[in-house]
C-alpha cells in the first residue's frame, strides 16, 4: 500500500520523494484512477446539516481557540447558506457576514482562472515558454526559458515556495518535479500584466470579480476595508492587524468574504463561451485534469489541488497567512462545495469537522494532525 501524503508533506517533500511518485505512477505501482465518478451515498439533508453546524460551530471555535469564522455552503451549484460565527476582534467586536478576511493562497485558483481566460482568447499558450511574452528576463538562469504557464499553475516550475529577501532562483529543472511555489505565481503575474497591459488587481476585477458579483473582493486594499476587515489572531487569541496590500500578489493578497468566494466556486461548476466571463467546458476540464500525481488520492491540476474520495473528484485549496487560515473544496459532479475563512492561526483545525459534516468520504487533503501549528 502506498503512503498517503498530506499538506505538510506536499510542501516539504524532497525532490527524490516526489520523483518516486512520478516513477511509481509510470511503472504501474500506483494504479491509475478509473471509474471514480459515482453517485454519492445516502447522507443527511442539507437542512439537518445546517442546523447541526449552527449548534456545533460555536463550540468548535472555543475548543480550537479560533476567534471568528465565515462559512458558505454550495448545493446544486447555488449558494445555499452562509453565516459568520465568533468575533472580528476577539471578545470585542462580533463578526458579521460583511467582514473581510485575508484569503491567502485561495488567491491562486482565482488567478489561474484569469490566466485561462487569456488562454481561451489566444493571448497566452499554456505550453509556450513565458520568456516569449516578456521584454526583459525575470532572472538570469538559462532554465527560465523552459518555464511555461502550465508549469507554474501545476507547481512544477522549479521555483522555491518563497525566496524571502533573497533574489528568486530556480531549484529544480522546470517540468520535472512537483514543488509548491508561490514565487512561480509571482513570475506568471508579471507575464499576465505585460500581456494585458493592466495591473493584476484591475485585470481580475474587470474580468472576474465584477462579472461574478464578488463585490466585496479585491487583491488590493479598499477604503471600506478599514471598517470591515477582521483582525487576525495568534494561537493565544491575541489580535494581529490585517496587512493592507497596495500592490496585488497573485499568490496571496486576495481579501474577500465566504459568500463572495463561493460565487467563484460556483463559476467553476458552470461553463460559458469564449466571449463570456465564464470559462468554456474544455478550459474547466483542463484546469481540473491531473497535471502531476502526488499519490493515489491527491493530484494537482491548474491552480487547484485534486482529491479522489468516496468515488468522487474534488477540487480544493487551502490558505495560510499565519493568523488567517482558509479552505475551499467542491465537486463539480455533485454541485456541492464549502468555503471556510477564519481569522485565527488555529483556523485550519476546524475545517475537517465542517467539511465532513457537509461532504461524505475521507478527506485526504485535510489530515491536519500532520500539520504543524
Amino acid at each position: 500500500m502506498s503512503k498517503i501524503y498530506f499538506r505538510r508533506d506536499i510542501l516539504r517533500l524532497s525532490p527524490k520523494a516526489l520523483l518516486g511518485f512520478s516513477c511509481a505512477h509510470l511503472l504501474g505501482i500506483i494504479e491509475p484512477k478509473t471509474n471514480l465518478i459515482a453517485k454519492q451515498d445516502t447522507y443527511p439533508t442539507m437542512e439537518t446539516v445546517i442546523a447541526d453546524l449552527n449548534n456545533r460551530i460555536p463550540l468548535w471555535l472555543q475548543q480550537f481557540r479560533i476567534a471568528g469564522l465565515s462559512l458558505a455552503i454550495i448545493n446544486n451549484r447555488e449558494l445555499l447558506w452562509h453565516r459568520s460565527f465568533g468575533f472580528a476582534s476577539y471578545n470585542q467586536k462580533p463578526i458579521s457576514d460583511n467582514n473581510i478576511f485575508a484569503a491567502a493562497s485561495l488567491s491562486k485558483p482565482l488567478f489561474a482562472y484569469g490566466v485561462m481566460k487569456l488562454v481561451e482568447r489566444g493571448k497566452l499558450n499554456l505550453d509556450t515558454p513565458l520568456t516569449e511574452y516578456t521584454s526583459t528576463p525575470y532572472i538570469k538562469d538559462a532554465r527560465l526559458k523552459l518555464i511555461t504557464a502550465r508549469h507554474v499553475l501545476s507547481h512544477t516550475s522549479g521555483f522555491p515556495n518563497w525566496s524571502g529577501d533573497a533574489p528568486v532562483w530556480i531549484e529544480n529543472t522546470p517540468g520535472t518535479k512537483f514543488s509548491y511555489s508561490s514565487e512561480g505565481y509571482l513570475y506568471l503575474q508579471k507575464v499576465v500584466e505585460e500581456i494585458t497591459g493592466q495591473a493584476l488587481a484591475s485585470y481580475i476585477d474587470e474580468q472576474l470579480l465584477t462579472p461574478l458579483g464578488m463585490n466585496s473582493s479585491s487583491y488590493i486594499w479598499q477604503p471600506n476595508y478599514n471598517n470591515l476587515a477582521t483582525m487576525g489572531h495568534d494561537r493565544s487569541l491575541h489580535p494581529v492587524p490585517m496587512k493592507k496590500p497596495t500592490v496585488a500578489s497573485a499568490a496571496g493578497s486576495l481579501r474577500t468574504t465566504a459568500q463572495d468566494y463561493a460565487q467563484f466556486m460556483i463559476a467553476m461548476m458552470q461553463s460559458g463561451t469564449i466571449t463570456s466571463h465564464l470559462l468554456t467546458e474544455s478550459s474547466l476540464e483542463e484546469m481540473l485534469r491531473s497535471q502531476v500525481q502526488l499519490n493515489y488520492y491527491l493530484d494537482w491540476g491548474l491552480g487547484w489541488g485534486l482529491e479522489y474520495s468516496n468515488k468522487q473528484k474534488y477540487f480544493w485549496h487551502w490558505g495560510d497567512a499565519q493568523t488567517y487560515k482558509a479552505l475551499a473544496i467542491a465537486s463539480r459532479e455533485l454541485g456541492t462545495g464549502v468555503v471556510i475563512l477564519t481569522n485565527s492561526q488555529n483556523g485550519l483545525k476546524i475545517c475537517p469537522a465542517i467539511v465532513s459534516a457537509v461532504m461524505s468520504g475521507e478527506r485526504y487533503a485535510l489530515d491536519l494532525d500532520l500539520i504543524e501549528y
